[in-house]
């Protein structure tokens, strides 16, 4: 189901990075994070509802450029 906030997301099992970007443009990845997170979010009916609970504010972040 497309998200009206998020546009994209990826993980890397190896080093736990999530990597979202949002409707906005902005790139976002989140350290350390589960994969059980990664899994439930991609199965999540509601990208945004789940990322606000379960991950905004909850793992560090780091915002970069994409290009």
């Amino acid at each position: 189901m497309p998200s009206s906030v998020i546009k994209y997301f990826s993980y890397d099992e190896f080093t736990k990075t999530l990597k979202i970007i949002f409707v906005t443009d902005m790139v976002y990845l989140y350290k350390n994070v589960p994969e059980n997170i990664y899994k439930m979010l991609k199965a999540s009916g509601s990208k945004g509802r789940y990322f606000n609970s379960n991950i905004k504010d909850k793992f560090k972040f780091q915002k970069i450029e994409e290009t």
